[in-house]
């Protein structure tokens, strides 16, 4: 298997080298083909009401109406009338959008939070590439209730080969926790909707400067049709996200708008450990702060001091049915903030530098965040970054204070879809233990081969006292994406002495292949079918002994309709190798080579209906035995107020020697009174360890995540409540000041 991938592989690069030419020859013309709009600059700010045809204002802003459909009928034009307009100021930038509708009443509306998902629904969102390097971007949205989307794109948005490993945070470069200061209007009418953003230049990063240029796309989904459509005309399997494949935003004269800002909190807190002293309870408060600062309307300074996150909802609970780790993706605002700019490795699998362990020990104890600062932004084509966070320490899990730093630097090369970047990760403990410390040093490249292909990798090595051997760790991925293909071939090492200690590694010490070959086809005259993407997967996972250790090769088709509706149905190869035995939960696994079949089968329900379902079953052998195995979501609406989803995962696990039951399950609900004040929760039960966790929160949002936050958490162990059985109450009050508007 090995000798066959290497010859596939070098095949592969082959094949994108030969054809190196010609798609920069391609590429320089989409360049030249992609279309353009001139902003109009205002001579000063109005206020904005989400009335867009009756006003005076816009109808002198030329308008773009040319969208083009990627989904039903690829190709077509937009079935609505769709109308944008974009213009600026000093302070701010403005867009507007008429969606005409010829159904008005039906206009679907599924929530109001902020940052819900707005694929399924009425919506328009767009995308500005505020640097032009064709990689990164801003993403903003809306829909007919003015409900506030935004989100922070990084290379594009791409993520790993194992992204369903992640569960929230930062997902495949689209980091939905930014969240910057504006507003935004609409309006409901016969004739459709309407809707008009202002977004203060402060709350961006660009470049300032005389006739500047910005990369742009816009989105509307039309709910009844399932359809989506973009300005720029989009390749089968690309998004607005495809930045190197948008339009252009022209005429832009920039200023540096000046941004300081002040987001001091305050917080009090209630805790009952019913566990240690039933009857007494601890009050806490505190005080922090922290500080914005634009070096220059491209570079940020952050500062925080006595750093909290009381308000963050709590990680969905796992049940680790395998012998590697389970990933818990990061959920903190800072941290989530120009995340990207320091993600290198393979996220989810090796992660270089994993925020997660800053305030977080490895038992899960909290620990306390004395403060640290931030650098991160762009100089000219060069994204640059720097970290430092001082940890204090706690006596009772024998944890000393730390300080944990990041250095981070990637040159985008213009208008080639390449990059090169070197990353430095330190931890330093700063208490009474000598040579206390862990260090990783990296290089990572992109190189982007047209429009269609690119070869992307990165190497790295770490350094630990008493630990000198094998301490590397490299990856190597081509891939082609175009008209629906996508084939993919990749090799990743990790030695067994590779230790990043703020990382996160699924396992150690192993090499693995992986290759996906994937087609989309539009198929025609075949009723309501739209489309079908057959594929196969691979990854194998050996030891340095040349021993397979895991191996799994996946055979599938997708099937979707026109209504949303989607059926995946697949089998598993799958190989299991078992050096020392383990347990799952009290089942042991013993020694030995398993080798199994799988069949799996997934349902997608049209996610624009108030019901709807995402489901997924395997069934096949398991280790030395057998598994039956449901998970998925069911989520229902009323109206775009309350919102909720039952998500579940149980496996009936039969093995040689015991049975297993394993039950997680959790319900969300939510309730939004406007689209900036909400109340939600979040109920999970766990039948392995018998854990129940409820976790409530009110929120009632000014600007930018701050506000008033509400939060009553619950944790307990229902077998043991002498050993877990707590709960805390909490109030915050955050506030920003804008110093220098």
């Amino acid at each position: 298997m090995k000798v066959l991938f290497c010859k596939a592989f070098v095949l592969f690069t082959f094949f994108t080298l030969h054809t190196v030419h010609s798609q920069q020859v391609q590429l320089q013309d989409s360049i030249k083909n992609r279309p353009e709009y001139r902003a109009t600059e205002l001579p000063q700010d109005f206020d904005i009401d989400g009335n867009v045809i009756n006003d005076p204002i816009w109808q002198t802003v030329p308008a773009i109406e040319n969208l083009i459909q990627l989904r039903p009928n690829y190709g077509q034009a937009v079935s609505e009338k769709t109308v944008i307009r974009m213009a600026y100021t000093n302070t701010t930038f403005y867009v507007s959008v008429i969606c005409y509708d010829k159904d008005a009443k039906n206009i679907v509306v599924s929530d109001s939070r902020r940052d819900a998902d707005l694929n399924d629904e009425d919506s328009f969102l767009f995308i500005i590439d505020t640097y032009n390097d064709r990689q990164n971007g801003f993403l903003f949205g809306t829909n007919a209730q003015g409900m506030e989307y935004d989100a922070q794109i990084d290379n594009e948005g791409k993520g790993s080969f194992n992204t369903n490993r992640q569960q929230g945070g930062v997902i495949g470069g689209t980091n939905l926790n930014w969240d910057a200061t504006w507003k935004v209007r609409s309006q409901l009418g016969e004739y459709g909707w309407s809707a008009e953003f202002a977004i203060p230049f402060r709350s961006l990063r660009f470049a300032a400067g005389k006739d500047k240029t910005w990369g742009l796309n816009f989105r509307r989904n039309i709910s009844k049709n399932t359809e989506t459509a973009y300005w720029t005309s989009l390749p089968l399997g690309f998004d607005m996200k495809r930045l190197s494949l948008a339009g252009k935003l022209t005429g832009l004269n920039l200023r540096n708008p000046g941004n300081l800002k002040l987001i001091p909190y305050a917080l009090t807190q209630v805790v009952n450990n019913s566990a240690v002293s039933p009857s007494e309870t601890d009050t806490n408060f505190e005080l922090g702060a922290d500080i914005k600062y634009s070096v220059t309307p491209s570079l940020t300074l952050d500062l925080t001091y006595n750093t909290d996150f009381a308000q963050v909802e709590v990680d969905d609970q796992q049940v680790n049915l395998d012998r590697f780790n389970l990933f818990f993706p990061e959920k903190r605002a800072f941290f989530l903030e120009n995340a990207g700019q320091f993600s290198v490795g393979s996220p989810g699998e090796v992660d270089l530098f994993f925020s997660r362990r800053i305030g977080i020990g490895d038992n899960g104890d909290l620990v306390p965040i004395i403060g640290g600062a931030r650098l991160s932004g762009k100089v000219g084509q060069t994204n640059v970054g720097f970290l430092s966070m001082f940890t204090d320490d706690v006596d009772e899990a024998g944890i000393d204070q730390n300080n944990f730093s990041v250095a981070r630097v990637n040159h985008d090369f213009q208008g080639t879809r390449s990059s090169l970047g070197g990353i430095f990760i330190n931890r330093a403990g700063l208490g009474s233990m000598e040579d206390d410390y862990n260090r990783v040093y990296a290089m990572d490249g992109t190189w982007g081969i047209g429009n269609k292909a690119e070869v992307t990798g990165f190497v790295a090595k770490s350094t630990t006292p008493g630990i000198e051997d094998k301490d590397h760790a490299f990856k190597f991925l081509g891939n082609y994406n175009w008209n629906g293909w996508d084939l993919r071939a990749g090799y990743t090492e990790v030695g067994a002495g590779f230790n990043p200690e703020v990382g996160f590694l699924q396992r150690t010490a192993f090499k693995k292949p992986e290759f996906l070959i994937l087609k989309a086809h539009r198929v025609k005259n075949m009723g309501n079918l739209l489309e079908i993407r057959p594929h196969v997967s691979y990854r194998g996972y050996w030891n340095f002994d040349d021993e397979l250790i895991t191996g799994f090769l996946h055979v599938d088709n997708h099937w979707e309709f026109k209504s949303g509706f989607e059926i995946h149905t697949g089998i598993n190869f799958t190989t299991e190798r078992v050096l020392e035995s383990f347990n799952i939960s009290d089942v042991t696994v013993p020694i030995g080579e398993y080798k199994n079949e799988e069949l799996q089968f997934v349902l997608i329900t049209n996610a624009n209906n108030a019901f709807s379902m995402n489901l997924r079953t395997i069934i096949g052998g398991y280790f030395n035995g057998d598994r039956i195995t449901n998970s998925g979501t069911a989520n229902y609406r009323i109206g775009d107020r309350f919102n909720s989803s039952l998500t579940f995962s149980h496996s009936d696990i039969q093995l040689e020697t015991g049975n297993l039951t394993a039950l997680v399950g959790g319900l969300r609900l939510s309730y939004s009174f406007t689209p900036r004040m909400f109340v939600q929760s979040l109920i999970q039960r766990n039948n392995v360890s018998s854990i129940t966790a409820v976790n409530a929160r009110f929120g009632w949002l000014q600007n930018a995540n701050t506000g008033l936050f509400v939060v009553f958490n619950i944790v307990k162990d229902d077998d043991d409540l002498d050993a877990l059985n707590n709960q805390i109450f909490t109030v915050k009050y955050t506030h920003r000041f804008d110093i220098l508007n």
